[in-house]
């Protein structure tokens, strides 16, 4: 790390902090060379991979995007969306991959989002899991109504 003041190409770590639920370190250095203090901030890059094959960084937004329009007309507020989307990404992150195809970013967000409403969960999921007929949806119903009888999903919230 080269000193933004002398451009020493060197420094020493004073301290080390995590910040941002500890997606980034904060570490605060001091050069050999002029004794002055800085900061630097550092994360690990997370990169989606189109169909298209570009590569383009993570984007919660992108997630709330996606998953506000299978929520449309259900009660799901803007704090659900943004934990949902906190969620898919730190569960991807804990993955340990550093770029990730954007298919499995859409499936990884299907059990997050059947745990907040079930409609949503089957709006999504008929894209993600390519339903192409009604016995997709009546088949991905059926599973649906047995994880609620076992108490493994929450049942759909009434609609409005």
């Amino acid at each position: 790390m080269h000193c933004p003041f002398c451009r020493h190409p060197d420094s020493r770590v004073v301290d080390s902090r995590t910040s941002d639920d500890g997606a980034t370190i904060r570490r605060r250095r001091q050069c050999p060379n002029c004794s002055r203090r800085f900061s630097t901030s550092e994360t690990a890059s997370l990169s989606v991979v189109k169909r298209s094959g570009v590569s383009e960084p993570f984007s919660r937004a992108k997630v709330i995007s996606g998953v506000r329009k299978a929520c449309q007309g259900r009660p799901v507020s803007d704090d659900q969306l943004a934990l949902l989307a906190q969620r898919v990404e730190e569960d991807i992150r804990s993955s340990g991959i550093a770029e990730i195809d954007a298919h499995q970013v859409g499936l990884s967000i299907l059990q997050p989002l059947q745990e907040l409403d079930l409609v949503a969960y089957l709006r999504f999921a008929s894209v993600y899991q390519g339903f192409d007929s009604l016995e997709d949806f009546e088949a991905a119903i059926a599973r649906l109504r047995t994880a609620v009888a076992d108490g493994t999903a929450a049942p759909a919230a009434p609609s409005a």
